[in-house]
């Protein structure tokens, strides 16, 4: 990895948006030295957030079948001075940073569906649904939220129309809970089942699947496909050693979830810096833990057919691994980026996007593949 780049930054709405000049870097690992691997460079002129609002920590970002690029983020998390003009939690750009509309929020006179204390995560199913859910424990304290934990999940249809919500605020049981999800981090449809597979990891410790349509209870796991547990800690629970070995027998936040073209299931184990490989039935296959420093913050594949990349956030970059292999291949790291991510996705061109919480939004450029050994 290369270091991490001094940044000069603007602020938008009380989160930075890194403004640079245009470079391309992609390192590479010694099992890509014969491999062309993507390369990338920032866009410093997306998005254009319109003058009258301001932005919260954005912490989600997906894309839609038109390449538009849906944000999610936290209004509540901007300085008093700047509430008032909070854009809508949910914002969509296009590919080329321009506004296109935003709506969402708590709606205090419409009881149809329990909109999430703290927002978290956002993704467009294949049928152009909206899903999203919260991360908000009770007791949390954090300033401006109600002591409310976020144990559902939400779809809309793409204008804001409330479609389904799989549980409810406040009544989670816990891992072994077929109705409700605990502070759910990611949530991702597979066309070919119609079924929504949730990354139920900051409460829970577990994968859950429901069909996309009705809600129903299909399946769950935890960790290796074994039977999910795990202690609720209200606060990230971020281990300071790690031992050898595949790591502990639990997630300790699954924070990011992603379902390949041809069913393969793969989760981001983010405490535990590992990515985890599944069949779309829960049996475990492989993983990939790297424990040096943050590893598998967020997860995004290539947009090749093959998805032949896996995209995995790491320290201050985002790891290349071999999507079927799981060998680390390099880094994207390049001049300006302005880090790992909260939540990464990409679109049907191969462009990468970036929700970095307190850091702000970001576009990086797909340039391409690097010539063989370079």
């Amino acid at each position: 990895m290369t270091p991490h780049h001094a940044c000069r930054a603007v602020q938008i709405a009380g989160a930075c948006l890194a403004l640079f000049a245009c470079a391309v870097f992609t390192g590479q690992g010694a099992m890509a030295q014969s491999r062309s691997l993507p390369q990338f460079e920032v866009d410093t002129s997306w998005p254009k957030v319109p003058a009258q609002w301001r932005l919260g920590d954005p912490s989600s970002v997906a894309i839609d079948a038109k390449d538009n690029v849906w944000v999610l983020h936290r209004p509540r998390t901007l300085k008093p001075e700047q509430a008032a003009m909070a854009a809508p939690p949910v914002i969509v750009f296009d590919g080329a940073g321009n506004y296109l509309k935003a709506w969402g929020g708590t709606n205090a006179s419409n009881s149809a569906y329990d909109w999430p204390e703290r927002e978290h995560g956002i993704h467009i199913d294949y049928k152009g649904f909206v899903w999203l859910g919260g991360n908000n424990c009770a007791t949390g304290g954090i300033p401006g939220l109600k002591p409310v934990s976020d144990d559902a999940l939400l779809k809309f249809t793409q204008e804001g129309q409330f479609v389904l919500q799989i549980g409810r605020s406040n009544q989670s049981k816990g891992d072994a809970d077929t109705a409700n999800v605990h502070r759910a981090a990611d949530a991702f449809v597979h066309p070919a089942s119609n079924e929504v597979f949730v990354a139920d990891g900051y409460g829970n410790h577990r994968v859950i699947v429901f069909d996309a349509d009705t809600g129903a209870f299909k399946r769950m796991w935890g960790a290796f496909g074994s039977k999910p547990d795990g202690i609720d800690h209200c606060a990230v629970d971020s281990p300071k050693t790690f031992a050898e070995g595949d790591g502990p027998p639990d997630y300790n936040i699954a924070h990011a979830l992603r379902v390949a073209h041809d069913g393969t299931v793969y989760v981001a184990d983010r405490e535990n810096r590992r990515v985890q490989m599944f069949s779309a039935a829960g049996k475990f296959v492989k993983q990939s833990r790297r424990t040096a420093s943050g590893y598998a913050r967020d997860l995004a594949f290539s947009a090749d057919p093959e998805q032949q990349f896996l995209y995995v956030g790491a320290g201050k970059g985002i790891a290349i691994l071999d999507r079927k292999s799981l060998d680390f291949l390099g880094m994207i790291d390049v001049p300006g980026q302005i880090g790992a991510g909260h939540h990464i996705t990409t679109d049907s061109k191969g462009n990468l996007y970036i929700a970095q919480t307190a850091s702000g939004l970001q576009k990086l450029v797909f340039k391409g593949m690097s010539a063989p050994g370079k």
